[in-house]
């Protein structure tokens, strides 16, 4: 392709030109600096954005939600292969910014609008979505989460995140890593990590790997449990204290009765909440319930 001429503003180079030194130019045309406290590293790598289309397994037909386009590297690549794109961005500083990454592309809408917040049913509808996003490192998790519990639309999702934080969110019950957002998990959706991302494509670079995770929604939940809230009450209050057994972390649920409950549900007092599997937790809820 051919360099801009000299005369060419920033909004007139053609999306596919999106290389490290546009992003920056695009930014400083716009006088924003990345804020720290929206946990904002901007993807500037168009190779990598290709890649996690690639790894997203997006095809025309799809409808897209991207959170946190930021400076619309990935929105760019996405808009090259999906029907329909949602560009979702929190700071109102780069919705123009975003917009001018993708210039007239028809199939991309660009809305001011906090993932935390919005009303998923309304904007999204209820055919099937993909998730396909870089998500800003300090909301990750409760982004993640959030789309598990209330947009049901949203079938699939390939997210970048802080390496340590897919590793969490992937971590099967019963393991080391387990938490309690693995459990979350883990009840709604397979999860896996797809790929990592070193800290060289973004700008500013953090100082952090990155890593790709990857979320398909269960048709159905994995274990059957008489009532999941009462679950997932014990799971946060086994994880509130996880070095101490559960025999003991639950007594703030049981008081003193705990390790006679978690015998009658089969499980030794001993054990620790991230060894249990998502079948014992069931199992525990229902002798709690009964």
């Amino acid at each position: 392709m051919n360099a801009p001429n000299a005369g060419d503003t920033v909004e007139a180079v053609a999306a596919d030109t999106l290389t490290p030194a546009r992003i920056r130019a695009l930014l400083a045309e716009h006088g924003i600096d990345p804020r720290r406290s929206l946990g904002q590293h901007f993807l500037v790598d168009p190779n990598t954005a290709r890649r996690i289309v690639r790894l997203a397994e997006v095809t025309p037909e799809d409808h897209v939600l991207e959170i946190g386009p930021g400076a619309g590297s990935l929105t760019v690549a996405l808009a090259a292969s999906a029907a329909d794109v949602l560009a979702l961005e929190i700071d109102g500083r780069l919705v123009p910014v975003v917009r001018s990454a993708v210039g007239d592309a028809a199939n991309v809408r660009v809305e001011h609008g906090d993932a935390l917040a919005v009303d998923y049913r309304s904007m999204l509808g209820d055919r099937p979505w993909l998730v396909v996003s870089n998500l800003p490192y300090n909301v990750a998790t409760p982004i993640v989460v959030r789309l598990l519990e209330d947009a049901p639309m949203v079938r699939r999702m390939l997210v970048m995140v802080q390496r340590e934080v897919a590793e969490r969110l992937a971590a099967s019950p019963g393991t080391r890593a387990c938490g309690s957002v693995s459990v979350t998990v883990a009840w709604h959706a397979h999860a896996r990590l797809a790929g990592t991302v070193p800290p060289a494509v973004f700008f500013p670079r953090p100082k952090v790997e990155s890593a790709l995770l990857e979320l398909r929604r269960r048709d159905e939940p994995p274990v059957r449990v008489s009532d999941p809230q009462v679950m997932f009450d014990l799971v946060r209050a086994g994880f509130a204290q996880r070095r101490k057994t559960l025999g003991r972390a639950l007594r703030t649920v049981f008081g003193r009765e705990a390790p006679a409950t978690l015998r009658a549900a089969g499980i030794d007092p001993a054990t620790r909440a991230e060894r249990l599997e998502l079948g014992q937790w069931a199992a525990l809820s229902d002798v709690a319930a009964a």
